[in-house]
């Protein structure tokens, strides 16, 4: 089994860290400077930053914020929100993310991951899918969650891989901030379909679902924002309880 990573989520409205249920009833959750600071001290093993209402808002990430989140933390950092062109792209890996987060725009554009992929290599693009379920099955939607497209998400996971997309990170909206668990069906499915790395997104209550995520679902990582926000849970503790359960961790607790 390879090394499974445990990534805190910063979502980002107006230049602060928020937090919600659903996509929904958002609060602050603090500065993300601060925070990403403190998890790349902590042990997280990567931290992902969504600007949540970038596309919605029609304005480009925060740049300038991206560059002050990279002089802080020494792990892989990946920056998502309203990412339209190569162009934007390029920016942010020079701004100091190791990946971009694409959803919307590749929706609209699927060659825009082949594009990038093809650029900047397979390992920088991470295509992001918002699922929610209806009836039997997934569909996927983009604008922060607000738009429907009918795109199924199994089917859509499998074009993404397809397309060069180096890692999915999906995340279910039915779960969304609701601490009750990860999807492990959607997740089951999805890990199964493709061959690149799943990150399960989207439930993260206790120690026991990310676990679960992990062994049930064969997540390569769990994402998490509010239970390591609030210090709920901690870092150090989930990565000495998954390595108890068999799972290996990157600096397990003989390095810590």
């Amino acid at each position: 089994m390879l090394t499974k990573r445990i990534i805190p989520c910063l979502d980002i409205k107006d230049g602060r860290t928020v937090k919600g249920v659903n996509f929904e009833g958002l609060r602050d959750a603090g500065d993300p400077v601060e925070l990403a600071k403190r998890y790349s001290q902590e042990g997280a093993d990567e931290l992902v930053f969504l600007d949540i209402t970038a596309t919605l808002e029609k304005r480009k990430t925060l740049v300038e914020l991206v560059r002050r989140i990279s002089e802080e933390i020494n792990i892989p950092f990946t920056v998502g929100g309203g990412i339209k062109s190569i162009d934007e792209i390029e920016e942010l890996l020079k701004a100091g993310a190791d990946k971009v987060s694409l959803n919307s725009s590749i929706v609209r554009d699927p060659e825009l991951i082949t594009r990038s992929s093809d650029s900047f290599g397979a390992q920088a693009i991470v295509a992001a899918i918002d699922a929610k379920k209806t009836g039997d099955s997934w569909n996927v939607y983009i604008k922060g969650g607000s738009e429907d497209t009918g795109l199924d998400a199994l089917e859509w996971a499998a074009e993404v891989e397809k397309r060069g997309a180096g890692e999915i990170l999906l995340t279910s909206m039915d779960k969304d901030g609701t601490k009750s668990g990860f999807d492990l069906d959607l997740l089951g499915k999805i890990g199964s379909l493709v061959n690149i790395p799943v990150i399960a997104s989207g439930g993260a209550g206790t120690i026991d679902h990310c676990i679960e995520a992990v062994k049930l679902a064969n997540a390569d990582a769990v994402l998490a924002a509010s239970i390591f926000h609030f210090r709920e849970i901690e870092i150090r503790d989930l990565k000495e309880a998954m390595e108890s359960e068999g799972i290996p961790v990157r600096n397990g607790t003989l390095s810590f």
